[in-house]
């Protein structure tokens, strides 16, 4: 029965084959699932890049300046006319001043106010007076910066004496004609001493030291004159003031902090806020019951301020530049502090370290982490968790021994230039609120453009950083 013969089927099981891609997909997923929690849970380690820069710690004040003074009064009655510019140095027998019967007309406007207008002034300039103005105008267009607005007096005074020592030459060119005219009732009078001329009074030209008081320094009840040339004085009215020194003081209230912080100080760095320049001055300090007063004495610049009663100054008592970094990412750190005749090289001469003595008096070399040299003292300071105290250092080529017991900490940052966190020594030369200036150049400190830990409580040593 061939139709019914019967065939034996036999099912085999389908062999399963490894998928490459799919395990390689699972390993990489979890991995970045564990990243991910570890970044979730981990410390964050926020990064700081160190930059030059500079501190400067100043403290703004105004104070009354104190000069060797003396007001020329008149010796008749008359109308007065000057020669000299004010804040010009005028020698002894230098012609000054003129008084006159009648107002004398020296403009050219046909007035009888006998002064110079703004306009008959500037037209009056000669052709390097006008190239002048017309240089410092451009110079401050191009320079100018919203920030330094007291440019604008300086830019100002420049060219408001341009046009005064125009306009007073132009004065003493008329008079000197009509002397030479022998006009009636013309009486021309000499300085009496050498020195720099003024042409106002405050009443503070006596003024000493020991007079000054806390209301004077405030301005209370401060009061000045001018003088004016075409104005009737009387005799015995004053004229004009001669400054007959060069040595001159800026005194000033200081709080009971800032009288603390300067009291053993003979010098003081100062910057004048009218024209941004800087000096040294002597300084001396007074204190009464109620107040402190400070005295800035110079010897040279007075005809700059010669104008000046009261003057702006700020007392720069810290200038340092160097390395920026935040306060925060500084720490300290203690270490084992070793002679550094202790110190060797490994017999490859690639490592530094310290021969240290065993069991049986055996003796191996260790490695050891230099983290600063003090060239002073001559010690080394090397790290406390390489080595347990009382661990004995043998000294090379000799039989001494040091013996690990001393530490002394560190001021320093995490470096992380490299991925994990290195300490480095830092000096500091000064601070502010927020950030500390330190020294650069250092075999063991930090270097422009380094990489640091923002916050120093965010890492440990040797921390790998992301």
């Amino acid at each position: 029965m061939a139709g019914n013969e019967l065939t034996n089927i036999q099912i085999y099981q389908k062999k399963r084959s490894i998928n490459i891609g799919v395990i390689l997909f699972g390993v990489i997923f979890v991995y970045l699932v564990i990243t991910v929690l570890i970044y979730l849970t981990g410390r964050h380690v926020s990064i700081y890049e160190v930059r030059e820069g500079s501190i400067l710690k100043d403290t703004a004040y105004t104070g009354i300046v104190i000069r060797q003074e003396q007001v020329v009064t008149s010796d008749a009655e008359g109308y007065v006319n000057f020669f000299a510019v004010e804040g010009s140095k005028v020698g002894k027998k230098t012609n000054v001043y003129t008084l006159s019967a009648n107002k004398l007309d020296l403009d050219n406007s046909g007035t009888d106010t006998g002064e110079v207008s703004d306009e008959t002034a500037l037209t009056e300039l000669t052709a390097e007076d006008q190239s002048f103005i017309l240089q410092k105008a451009q110079s401050f267009s191009d320079s100018f910066r919203p920030e330094q607005y007291s440019d604008i007096y300086l830019f100002k005074d420049s060219v408001t004496n341009v046009v005064q020592t125009n306009s007073a030459q132009s004065r003493q060119a008329k008079l000197n004609t009509l002397l030479q005219n022998g006009t009636e009732g013309l009486t021309v009078y000499p300085a009496e001493k050498d020195g720099i001329i003024i042409y106002s009074i405050d009443g503070y030209e006596n003024l000493t030291l020991d007079q000054i008081t806390e209301d004077i320094i405030a301005k209370t009840d401060y009061e000045s004159m001018d003088l004016t040339s075409d104005m009737k004085v009387y005799a015995g009215d004053p004229l004009y003031k001669v400054i007959t020194s060069d040595e001159w003081t800026v005194a000033v209230e200081l709080d009971d902090e800032m009288a603390k912080e300067l009291a053993d100080k003979e010098y003081i760095k100062v910057r004048f806020s009218k024209d941004g320049e800087t000096t040294w001055a002597s300084f001396a300090l007074y204190n009464t019951k109620d107040s402190n007063l400070g005295f800035f004495t110079f010897d040279h610049s007075m005809i700059r301020y010669a104008t000046e009663r009261f003057l702006d100054l700020e007392l720069i008592l810290e200038d340092e530049t160097g390395l920026k970094i935040p306060k925060s990412a500084v720490t300290k750190k203690d270490f084992y502090t070793i002679p550094q005749d202790y110190l060797t090289k490994e017999d490859n001469g690639s490592e530094t370290g310290v021969m240290v003595r065993g069991r049986r008096n055996s003796v191996k070399f260790e490695p050891a982490a230099v983290y600063y040299r003090d060239i002073e003292t001559d010690m080394a300071y090397i790290n406390v968790k390489n080595f347990k105290k009382g661990t004995v250092l043998v000294k090379p080529d000799s039989d001494d021994t040091y013996t690990l017991d001393k530490t002394a900490s560190l001021s320093g940052v995490y470096n992380i230039n490299k991925g994990y966190a290195v300490f480095r020594q830092v000096k500091i030369l000064c601070e502010s609120e927020e950030y500390y200036i330190i020294s650069n150049g250092n075999d063991y400190g930090l270097s422009n453009y380094d990489h640091i830990a923002l916050d120093s409580d965010t890492v440990r040593d040797n921390d790998i950083v992301f």
